[in-house]
């Protein structure tokens, strides 16, 4: 599975890409709102993990690669995740501190709702982050999300949830 934008190739992750995932994961700055930085063991389960998905589920989250360099810059892509005690398919993204502020997260996340609209059965997609986290709010909100509830987390902090409806996605960025 390969994505392609104006800027950014998508493709699925591979043990080759440890190195610049390590650099994206364990920086702490990137990870603040995460509960955790990675280390060289959770960035390889990083990795299987979504080598997984990609044979269970036909997606997970995809390398963020920039065309006119190859960079791979960070990950981009849809998994299910627990939202306030249900499972539901989120669209998540990390880019790298010198990558950031360029509209990467944006472009990437774009992509990747639009493929997930137009290839799965979901009806609803969503984006979830800690409260604190205002990019990751902007880049869900650029990506046509609204703000539909929040929550108190395990970390006794506030997340919020975006989402968009197929039938939002289809009204405003379809033909």
């Amino acid at each position: 599975m390969q994505l392609e934008t104006e800027r950014l190739l998508l493709r699925e992750l591979t043990d080759e890409d440890f190195d610049a995932l390590y650099r994206v994961l364990a920086d702490s700055d990137i990870m603040q709102h995460y509960p955790y930085t990675f280390d060289e063991n959770r960035v390889r389960n990083w990795i299987a993990r979504n080598k997984e998905r990609y044979e269970v589920f036909g997606f997970g989250l995809w390398a963020v690669v920039l065309k006119e360099t190859g960079e791979m810059i960070g990950d981009c892509g849809l998994t299910m995740q627990n939202i306030n005690g249900s499972i539901k398919p989120e669209i998540g993204y990390h880019i790298a501190r010198k990558h950031q502020r360029k509209g990467y997260a944006k472009e990437a996340a774009r992509a990747c709702r639009d493929w997930v609209l137009r290839n799965t059965p979901f009806n609803i997609l969503y984006s979830y982050m800690k409260a604190t986290n205002l990019p990751s709010s902007a880049t869900a909100m650029a990506n046509g999300m609204r703000k539909i509830d929040e929550f108190i987390d395990e970390e006794n902090e506030t997340t919020v949830v975006y989402a968009i409806t197929r039938e939002e996605w289809e009204a405003s960025y379809t033909a």
